[in-house]
């Protein structure tokens, strides 16, 4: 097949470490950062499924929003004291995620190559806004879109739509990107080619559908146009 013609990043996981707060939580709640960080991963993306598929989207609310209600969960789950202190900090660290450090140097060979880059991502404008300014990625993406135009998370087709909207070219010319195996296969089913970044060696999804290619860094995206 010929190479893809424009190339979508996932964000939260695939450009950004969402598991970094681990650090912070580590020193607030002492033997418990680790779990903290992965129960609020889980119910952040939970949280997103529950607000597409309930009611025809009527009780949305932004990412940054459901992120904050998540963190609360998994501290009372886990018998965590949550003070607004705590909160603060926890959300603030959230907002300045650490990036892979790959992700500046793929950039920049495909800007290099003229190939359209962008962010389709479950987080609201100004989350995504200030994650990339802090990552330094400003000006290696042609386009930074955020699902809060309709009102849908991934895997809502409508979500997956937005990429083939702002690059004006058909899914299959288009690759999409993600760390999170569910949005690989949302994303395969929706008629993206796709690479999976299986950072963590895990089992993909057992829906009889696999992602075009599997990498284990972001400079797996670049095997594409070899």
């Amino acid at each position: 097949m010929d190479h893809p013609k424009a190339v979508l990043f996932d964000a939260y996981g695939t450009l950004f470490d969402v598991y970094s707060v681990g650090l912070l939580a580590e020193q607030l709640f002492p033997g418990q950062g680790q779990a903290l960080s992965v129960l609020w991963r889980d119910k952040q993306i939970e949280y997103t499924r529950l607000v597409t598929t309930s009611s025809e989207g009527a009780h949305y609310q932004p990412f940054w929003e459901l992120t904050r209600a998540s963190l609360r969960y998994a501290c009372k789950r886990l018998g965590l004291a949550l003070t607004a202190e705590h909160e603060q900090h926890l959300m603030n660290e959230y907002r300045h995620l650490s990036a892979f450090p790959e992700n500046r140097e793929v950039l920049q060979v495909l800007r290099t190559r003229g190939i359209p880059t962008g962010i389709l991502s479950n987080g609201d404008p100004q989350m995504l806004g200030v994650a990339v300014r802090s990552a330094g990625l400003e000006g290696l993406l042609d386009h930074v879109i955020s699902v809060d135009t309709v009102r849908k998370y991934k895997t809502h087709p409508e979500a997956y739509r937005l990429g083939v909207q702002a690059l004006k070219r058909p899914a299959s010319q288009i690759l999409f990107v993600s760390c999170n195996a569910w949005d690989a296969l949302g994303a395969t089913w929706f008629g993206y080619r796709t690479l999976w970044v299986n950072r963590y060696r895990l089992p993909f999804e057992e829906l009889g559908t696999q992602p075009t290619r599997t990498g284990s860094t972001l400079d797996d995206v670049l095997s594409f146009f070899e």
